[in-house]
């Protein structure tokens, strides 16, 4: 480590390794892609074997007039639409027949209509009523958002007015776009309004959290040098990945990556930082200061980021495309900011030297008393550490802190066990959100499963009859609607039935009622002699689509944890060579994550009111806190480990635990505080990611790491270390205790 201290950080090359960073950046800025400019919002995220898929295909191909996403145009007026109102949307489907939009596949001939044969399709008050464009389903939602852009002048010219800008009860006139592919607009567009955002309020909430914990602004301006220089490194490599086909990026990682970069950027950072600045009280060379804090701390850094790059990589292994999406951005980003503290930030150190902590320079005590000298000052007394603090008290009250803190953690954790999950996009919303307003609409005037119909295809083999099916299905308790059936295109024995439910069709209720419906449907023919019916029924649409994501996700969980679980084992196995360590280390983290899910739940649903999280975010915040809460353990432990080769271990537990106090504090709220960010977002769903992984990196940094970890340790005494041998080292002399002279 010394030798590669003196490559990155030498006299002469600490300026090579600042000149290849610049060069590396530069060129790989200027070939390739920025990973922005690629994002794909729209890709599929489950895959070809999932029911809802294949169902998805057989409508395509069996109905093929009334595929595609659809948008839902929600047109309102308090009183009642007027005669004019529907005039006005017959001569706007009379302009999408003649004049289709682009990617528009399907439009009902409305046209070909009076405008009285509209009122049968008013809600019961006549202030309502929803019509419908079809769009290809592979359409990107921003070349979906275009083609609305240019509905919506459309409906300006034919209206005399602004529909769209009005408000959405009210006597105007008022139109929102709902449906599947208002969702998806909207989504995007609050992913894409939040990227700048989010990256400014990073950056800011980085840049004063150290300010005002370092009190030095070149030291605060170094992380932010190295991250950045680590971000404008990872975004042309995802970009040329992207667009060589490699890898899918959406809007959504981009975002989570830029906060992980940040945050996990910035303590891997402050590891080093904080060493070389202790050493250099002690070491009146900054090269040999800088050298030693490199060996010292720069074994711990690269574990704990290797720790994390590995835990991320596990997503690959999911189904569901959100999620495996993510894998390559999140641990590449992480591997190159950490090439990045192992490199960039020694060879900055070194350049700036003991002015990086300008204007509070560390010096060692003959240093000070020079420079007290030189200014004809009196010598300043040697400054004394103190004997007493949290490693103390960890050391003198082991079992009482063990107690109190797993029964905290246990009584958050137990509250983990109440949680409920949610699979509907728009609950994610805000409330004024175009898509929202128009689907309230539709539920408050018709059945909510209008939004998103289900469509029923039914292979009869020529032994049914539909209208026998039709009845079926009209009898069921969750059904509010039932078209007639349609003949299928190629097959004429496969018939078609669009049903609406009546509940939610995003909702947990309507999702549990696609199994039971497929269950239904398959006895019925079974019942009339078909044969194989099981093969023979197929179901597409979004609330089919929606629980064969929850389905698929539930098992991505099941696959994911075991594995980052098992990986991270072995990794600290490796580190430690500790069996008894590393099954502590990982049980406090687990015990960890599960009461940040119990109070973040307790934040979410009994203080914000929200009655359901997204079903997404226990698989997203176990991978971010197990691999990065290790980060914390595994740079105290190994202080730790190195110290009771020279000391007593119980010094060695309080001085590890005292040293490496204020940097991990100090690096756990700034990585709280950039996942915190998120909670600042429009989007739930990133909202309570943010609460809930900030709150695990909160009980890490406060909880976990100072007292449970060490004190647990010291109850092992020496059996901690197995099967390894720990010597216990002569107790050191009371006053030397600490450190202390």
């Amino acid at each position: 480590m010394s030798g590669y201290g003196k490559w990155v950080a030498g006299s002469k090359t600490k300026w090579i390794t600042l000149g290849v960073w610049i060069a590396v950046v530069a060129v790989l800025s200027l070939v390739w892609p920025s990973v922005n400019s690629q994002v794909v919002n729209n890709a599929q995220n489950l895959p070809d074997s999932a029911p809802s898929v294949q169902a998805q295909a057989v409508a395509e191909r069996e109905f093929p007039s009334g595929s595609g996403v659809p948008a839902l145009l929600v047109w309102h007026r308090d009183g009642g639409l007027t005669n004019d109102d529907l005039v006005h949307i017959t001569a706007l489907y009379g302009q999408l027949e003649q004049q289709p939009l682009e990617h528009q596949t399907f439009v009902p001939p409305l046209a070909q209509l009076p405008p009285q044969a509209l009122q049968a399709s008013l809600s019961e008050d006549r202030s309502t009523i929803v019509t419908p464009v079809l769009f290809d389903k592979s359409a990107g939602s921003e070349e979906l958002g275009d083609a609305v852009t240019v509905l919506k002048d459309r409906v300006k010219a034919v209206t005399g007015s602004d529909p769209s800008s009005a408000p959405a009860t009210g006597s105007e006139l008022s139109l929102r776009v709902s449906g599947p592919v208002g969702i998806s607009i909207d989504a995007t567009g609050l992913f894409k309004d939040a990227d700048v955002a989010l990256l400014m309020a990073t950056v800011v909430l980085v840049l004063v959290f150290l300010l005002l914990i370092y009190r030095s602004p070149i030291l605060a301006l170094i992380p932010l040098f190295a991250v950045g220089f680590a971000y404008l490194a990872v975004s042309p490599v995802l970009g040329k990945m992207a667009q060589e086909g490699w890898i899918t990026v959406d809007s959504q990682a981009v975002s989570i990556m830029t906060v992980l970069l940040f945050g996990a950027g910035t303590d891997y950072c402050l590891f080093l930082i904080s060493r070389f600045r202790q050493l250099l009280k002690q070491e009146e060379s900054k090269g040999r200061a800088l050298l030693n804090a490199i060996t010292q701390a720069s074994g711990a850094i690269a574990m704990s980021g290797f720790t994390v790059v590995l835990a991320l990589f596990a997503l690959l292994l999911a189904k569901y495309g959100a999620y495996h999406r993510f894998a390559v951005p999140f641990s590449l980003s992480i591997l190159i900011m950490g090439v990045a503290s192992l490199t960039l930030v020694p060879a900055l150190l070194a350049i700036f030297g003991r002015a990086s902590f300008f204007p509070f320079i560390p010096r060692t005590p003959e240093m000070e008393a020079a420079r007290a000298k030189a200014k004809g000052k009196p010598v300043p007394p040697a400054k004394h550490l103190r004997k007493k603090g949290v490693g103390h008290l960890v050391v003198t009250r082991p079992w009482a802190i063990v107690g109190i803190t797993a029964i905290l953690l246990g009584v958050l954790a137990s509250f983990s066990s109440e949680i409920k999950f949610t699979y509907d996009l728009l609950s994610s919303f805000p409330k004024d959100m175009e898509s929202r307003e128009g689907f309230e609409q539709i539920g408050e005037q018709f059945s909510p499963g209008e939004l998103a119909p289900v469509k029923l295809m039914v292979d009869t083999q020529g032994k049914v009859n539909g209208d026998d099916i039709k009845v079926v299905l009209g009898g069921l308790s969750y059904v509010d609607t039932v078209s007639d059936p349609q003949k299928g295109a190629v097959n004429p024995n496969i018939l078609g039935f669009d049903l609406e439910l009546k509940m939610n069709p995003y909702s947990l209720e309507a999702m549990k009622h696609i199994p039971m419906l497929q269950d239904t449907v398959e006895h019925a023919l079974l019942d009339e002699g078909v044969q194989n019916a099981q093969d023979g029924v197929w179901i597409s649409g979004q609330t089919a689509t929606q629980h064969d994501t929850k389905e698929q996700g539930e098992r991505d969980t099941d696959t994911i944890i075991p594995v980052v679980i098992a990986m991270i084992t072995v990794l600290l196995l490796i580190y430690l060579r500790s069996v008894t360590a590393t099954l502590y280390l990982v049980a406090t983290v687990i015990l960890s994550f599960f009461s940040a899910l119990g109070l973040g739940w307790i934040i979410i649903h009994y203080i914000l009111g929200t009655d359901a999280i997204q079903g997404s975010i226990p698989l997203y915040s176990f991978v971010f806190l197990v691999a990065l809460g290790e980060d914390y353990n595994i740079f105290m432990i190994s202080n730790i480990w190195k110290k009771r080769k020279t000391m007593p271990l119980k010094q060695a537990i309080r001085e590890g635990v005292n040293e490496t106090g204020g940097v991990i504090t100090s690096a756990g709220i700034i990585l709280a505080g950039t996942f915190a960010v998120l909670a600042s977002l429009p989007i739930q769903v990133l909202v309570q990611f943010g609460i809930i992984t900030a709150i695990g990196v909160l009980l890490d940094t406060f909880i976990v790491r100072p007292f449970l970890v060490p004190a647990i340790t010291v109850l092992f005494g020496k059996r901690a270390f197995w099967p390894g041998k720990h010597t216990e080292i002569a107790d050191a002399a009371p006053e030397a205790a600490d450190g202390q002279p």
